[in-house]
Formats: structure tokens, C-alpha cells, sequence
């Protein structure tokens, strides 16, 4: 590989907006057609047992996950497409990197400290999250990971994991970089509030036009304003801003006017989205051999991996 390595996870959690969809999804697919890193995606399934418990459930959501991606645009022979759980060198070189990883640097992490705060009764999967992901990161040699400025905590953990086993047992990964994507853009909910599944204010990346018109006539509007904050801030996303000025200053405190046409620019942008991802569906096991294939070559790297940690600790 001459390109640098890129590695994102994403969990599988349930139907994307456009939320979803402006804020990373779109990213990974634009970073994958740059030309500049070989590209590995994986489906965090793992990570999502902290949440999903049901078995029938987490396959549903991970072959959905795969056709939103396909849909969008995630191209399997620029990235390698592949589940958490096909790869287990990850779970493996987690534990290793258990008995070198303390209890109160663990303590430190943000969603130990989110779930603290909430006085939920803490289970050892999200208490020891950050070592699995480390583990997920570092196995693939990774030289940069795409994340938003509240994630970077994650990347900083697997930097400072791999500097105390570089440490212990002598240099073996390379220190992965953080890939801030500044220009990442914050979705507002039809509420006003970030968009969010469990604010339940979402605009879903593949709706139809009847759940379009639906979720853009529930967008709250300030009756007070000319140009309707909310409308305005979802409606650039989908047109040019110059263009966009004229046409909410034409119609300036006509709201039905506004969201009608915010309704067509949704629609235009989701159609096609919509309409492949339709046709993907009829093949499952298209799916299948992607999975299959991206777990084939992440297994041949990851190995590799193991295998030379499991040589410095003295088990091989």
C-alpha cells in the first residue's frame, strides 16, 4: 500500500438522516474518492452490543448499515468493507492491551464519565470501550482516523496505548493522527436542536417523498422572523447560499412558500439515494460477498499485526 491508511467505525444504530449523512457518511465516501488513503470501514458491532442485545436486531441493523453505505456511494473496491466481529485479532489484542491499560486512565474516558454522571449501572463493555477501539485502530497500522473535534479523546487513546506497549515490549505500531474534519457540518433538527434519532427530529436519508413533506412542514418556524432560522440552516445544505439569499429575501415571511420549495431540493437530493438503495435490497447477498471479502483482506492485515505483538510479548 503506498496511500496512507484510513480506518473509520461506524455502529450500527438504526435508519440515518440527513444528519447522519452531512456530518460523516458523506465525509468517508468524499475521503475514499480523494485518492490519498486506503480506506478501511468497519461495522462496529461489537461496540454496539453495549446497546443492541437482541440478536435478530443486530443483524437487521448490520445489513441495513452496509446498503446505506453502498447507496451513498462507499465503492468496495476503494474500501474495505468489513464487521468488527469478522476480525477476531481485535477482541485478542484488546486483552493484551488490557494488562497494560490502568483502571483510573480508563476512568478518564468521556462515555465512562457520561454514563457515571447519569448514575447508570456501568457495564465492563463501555467501561473498557476505548481499549477495543484503540485495538480497532491500531491493528491495521492506521496513520489517520476521521473524526469530529468532541471525538478526537479516541484517537488520543490509542496514541497513548500504543506509546506505553511501544514502551514495554519495544516499537511495534505507529502512532495514528487524529483527521479533524473542520468543515463538518452540524445538522439542526426540525425542533431546532441537533438533529438526533432520540430527539426524534430527524429527516431520514432515504425517506419518501411523503415522509419529506411530513418532516419539512414540522419544522418549527419563528413567527416573528422573515426567514425562518431552521428552514434556512437545513435548506443550505442542499442549495448554494448565494442562490439561497435571494430567493428566502423574494419570499421573505412566506413560509409555506419556503419549506414547499425546501421539500423539492430534499426530494431532488434523496430520489436518487432513494432509488439505489431500492435495487440493492433485491440482492441480500450482494451484501454477503462484500462483507465477506472486505473480512478476508482486513483478517490478512490484522493478522499480520497479531502476530507480531504476540512475537514482542513472547507467546508465539
Amino acid at each position: 500500500m503506498s496511500n496512507k491508511i484510513l480506518l473509520s467505525g461506524v455502529k450500527p444504530t438504526g435508519r440515518p438522516h440527513i444528519g447522519n449523512y452531512f456530518g460523516a457518511m458523506k465525509q468517508f465516501v468524499d475521503l475514499q474518492n480523494g485518492g490519498d488513503y486506503d480506506c478501511f470501514l468497519f461495522l462496529a458491532d461489537y461496540h454496539a452490543l453495549n446497546l443492541i442485545q437482541n440478536g435478530a436486531e443486530m443483524k437487521s441493523l448490520s445489513h441495513n448499515l452496509v446498503l446505506d453505505y453502498l447507496a451513498i456511494g462507499l465503492d468496495p473496491a476503494k474500501s474495505t468493507l468489513f464487521k468488527q466481529s469478522a476480525v477476531s485479532a481485535s477482541t485478542e489484542l484488546c486483552w493484551i492491551f488490557d494488562t497494560i491499560v490502568t483502571m483510573p486512565y480508563l476512568m478518564r474516558a468521556h462515555a465512562f464519565k457520561d454514563a457515571e454522571a447519569k448514575d447508570k449501572e456501568i457495564n465492563v463493555g463501555t467501561f473498557n470501550y476505548p481499549v477495543l477501539m484503540a485495538a480497532d485502530i491500531l491493528l491495521y497500522n492506521t496513520d489517520v482516523v476521521p473524526v469530529g473535534q468532541d471525538q478526537k479523546q479516541h484517537v488520543e487513546y490509542a496514541r497513548n496505548i500504543a506509546e506505553k506497549f511501544n514502551h514495554i515490549f519495544g516499537e511495534i505500531f505507529k502512532l495514528p493522527e487524529p483527521l479533524i474534519l473542520e468543515s463538518v457540518a452540524t445538522v439542526p433538527g426540525t425542533d431546532g436542536r441537533k438533529m438526533s434519532k432520540s430527539y426524534g427530529n430527524t429527516i431520514p436519508l432515504f425517506a419518501t417523498r411523503e415522509e419529506i413533506i411530513k418532516a419539512v412542514m414540522s419544522i418549527v418556524t419563528d413567527s416573528g422572523a422573515g426567514i425562518p432560522e431552521n428552514v434556512y440552516a437545513i435548506h443550505k445544505l442542499f442549495k448554494p447560499e448565494v442562490e439561497l439569499k435571494a430567493f428566502y429575501s423574494e419570499n421573505s415571511g412566506k413560509y409555506k412558500i419556503l419549506k414547499e420549495s425546501l421539500i423539492e431540493e430534499i426530494d431532488s437530493f434523496i430520489k436518487p439515494l432513494r432509488e439505489k438503495r431500492l435495487e440493492l435490497v433485491k440482492d441480500p447477498e450482494n451484501v454477503i460477498r462484500i462483507l465477506g471479502d472486505g473480512a478476508v483482506r482486513a483478517n490478512e492485515v490484522a493478522t499480520r499485526k497479531l502476530n507480531e505483538v504476540k512475537e514482542k510479548i513472547g507467546v508465539l
